[in-house]
Order: C-alpha cells, then sequence, then structure tokens
C-alpha cells in the first residue's frame, strides 16, 4: 500500500498544478463514464442488437443451413487451438515437433473444405455468395487474403532484390504503382476490369473480385514489409551459406527468410490487421460484409437512426479480432526472440 501511495505522490502529486492537472482529469473521466453508462442503460436501444445478431453474424444464409457454419467454426477453432499450442505453448507439454512441419498443409487443406461447406454443392445444397454476408463474408475474404497475399509478398520482396533486371524493374513497377493507388480504386478495377482477362463465357464472381482486390493490394504492401527484413540481415550470412555449400534457393529458404520474417513480424501482422479492416470498404462494391449489413439494419423502419448502438457493436467485433491477432504476434515475437 505505502508503495503505490509513493507512486502516485511522486507521478501524479509531486507538485500544485500536476495535483490540479490530475484532479481535472479525474473529474472528466468519471463524467465521462457516467455519462457513458447512464446512456447505455437508460437510452441505447439495444434491442437492434439482440434482433438482428443473426444477419450480423451471417447475414442472410439459410437458417436451415447454419449447422455448416458450425462445423465451418469448429474447423477453424480446432485448427487455430492447434496452431497457437504448437508455437506458444511450452514444448515439453506440446508435440510441436510432429505437429509443425504439417500445420501449413493442414491449413492449406482445410480451406477447400470450408469453401465447399459455407458455398455447397458436391452433395450439399447450394448458397449462393449473395447470401454470404456480415462477420462471415468479412472474415472469409479477410482469411484467404491474408493467406494469398503473404506468399505474394515474399516473392515480390525478393524479387525487388534480385540481381536479374527484368525481375527487379518488374516487382518496383507494380509495389510503386499499387501503392500509389488507392485501394478502393484497386477494388473497382478489381471488379470491373478483371473480368475482362477471362473470356466471355466466365463470369467470375463478386467475392472472388473483391478478393482479388484485396490480395493485390494488400501484396505490395507486404512486399516492403519484408523487404526491410531482407535488408536487416547482414551479408556475412549469406557468404556463409554459400561457403557450406548451400545454393541460392536453399539459403534463401534456411538462412535468409526465417530470420528477415522474425524481424519484422510487427509490421506483418500489422499488415495484417490493416488488412481485416480494410474488408469494409468491399460494400461499396456491392458485396454486405459486416459495415454493409450494419447499413442494411439501421435501414428498417424500427431501427432508424441506431448509429451509435449498431456502429458500437461492429466496432467491438472489429476491435476483438484485431487485438487478437496483435496478442498473438506480441507472444510469438517473444517466444521466437527466446
Amino acid at each position: 500500500m505505502t508503495k503505490q501511495l509513493n507512486w502516485l505522490r511522486k507521478n501524479l502529486f509531486n507538485s500544485w498544478y500536476n495535483s490540479l492537472l490530475t484532479v481535472m482529469c479525474l473529474v472528466l473521466l468519471f463524467s465521462l463514464v457516467r455519462g457513458v453508462l447512464i446512456w447505455a442503460t437508460t437510452q441505447a436501444q439495444w434491442a437492434v442488437i439482440q434482433v438482428n445478431l443473426h444477419l450480423f453474424l451471417v447475414g442472410r444464409y439459410p437458417q436451415s443451413q447454419y449447422w455448416r457454419i458450425w462445423f465451418v467454426l469448429a474447423i477453424i477453432t480446432t485448427l487455430s487451438t492447434i496452431t497457437v499450442g504448437t508455437f506458444l505453448g511450452k514444448q515439453k507439454f506440446t508435440i510441436a515437433k510432429f505437429i509443425a512441419p504439417w500445420l501449413s498443409l493442414i491449413w492449406l487443406l482445410s480451406f477447400p473444405v470450408i469453401l465447399w461447406l459455407i458455398g455447397g454443392g458436391f452433395g450439399l445444397l447450394p448458397v449462393s455468395s449473395n447470401s454470404w454476408n456480415g462477420l462471415l463474408l468479412t472474415l472469409l475474404m479477410a482469411a484467404v487474403s491474408i493467406v494469398l497475399s503473404f506468399p505474394i509478398g515474399v516473392l515480390l520482396a525478393l524479387g525487388r532484390t534480385s540481381n536479374l533486371p527484368v525481375v527487379r524493374w518488374f516487382c518496383i513497377l507494380y509495389i510503386e504503382i499499387v501503392r500509389g493507388v488507392p485501394l478502393i480504386g484497386i477494388l473497382f478495377l478489381a471488379q470491373f476490369m478483371l473480368p475482362l482477362f477471362f473470356a466471355a463465357d466466365v463470369r467470375l464472381d463478386k467475392v472472388v473480385r473483391a478478393i482479388a482486390g484485396l490480395v493485390l493490394f494488400s501484396a505490395a504492401y507486404m512486399a516492403e514489409n519484408i523487404r526491410g527484413g531482407l535488408q536487416a540481415i547482414s551479408r556475412g550470412q549469406i557468404e556463409a551459406a554459400k561457403a557450406l555449400g548451400l545454393n541460392t534457393p536453399l539459403t534463401v529458404i534456411f538462412i535468409v527468410l526465417p530470420q528477415a520474417l522474425r524481424a519484422v513480424i510487427p509490421a506483418i501482422v500489422g499488415q495484417f490487421i490493416g488488412l481485416f479492416k480494410d474488408t469494409s470498404l468491399v460494400s461499396l462494391v456491392g458485396l454486405v460484409e459486416l459495415t454493409g449489413m450494419a447499413r442494411s439494419i439501421l435501414a428498417q423502419p424500427q431501427f432508424i437512426g441506431r448509429y451509435a448502438e449498431v456502429y458500437l457493436f461492429i466496432g467491438l467485433i472489429y476491435w476483438l479480432f484485431c487485438y487478437s491477432m496483435s496478442l498473438t504476434s506480441r507472444r510469438l515475437e517473444k517466444k521466437l526472440s527466446q
């Protein structure tokens, strides 16, 4: 108790003006918290969340097929738990050395199963992508975009540092052009110009076009983050690898990339978080993800004007997922630094 009092006296009440400033801040904070609590308990209409919870989560997905969403959630939860336990758990309590080499392959194989469960076909009732709405669509686009943009970003970063002029200048032009265009412009180009590169009888789904735009945009920024990690690797390590007889691909895969990626984990996860939040822009190209669903709910006659409740709720959802990624990043960074 004495220690806490000494800390308060030293940091908050060490002079008359600091004491006055502390008291003013406490009064302001109390008034703010009191106003929020009064509004949340007496004025807010939380029925807009309760009545439309299924729309926020899965949109217009057929209610009779909700069991497929539960299966998808079970698959993702199981694989996420195994992954976190493998990389962040204590070695003596895990079988990390047996599971880790196969995790990437397991995740890769799970995506076709998840898409089959959501979209149907091959024995399941087909569900049009127009019914993939709300948080379901947001998570699907974010997950696929992250999985695809990361390896593309790695290749672009390696290409930009390549000794081959054609490869290097192609990667430089791609990165600089894409980084100079806003994401909404990339999304509109993907929606209206991407089908021009395919035959007339090939019709790309709007979700696929939106994911393509997100991947193309994120890969350019991912490449620059990874390039920063590549520049942090000393030339001596590359020369030592060559002296041991490793060729260039093996040197990059086993020596350069692991150290470069570990050095830029915060930047990579920051890009993932930004990409997750950027999925809200696809509502401008006709897709009803979480933010688009919020606007649809606000158009309901009985809930017109309930902006605060709706946007606080979806803001909480975004924060939970973004903070989870940030927390996992910090733990992974701490684990790898040991």
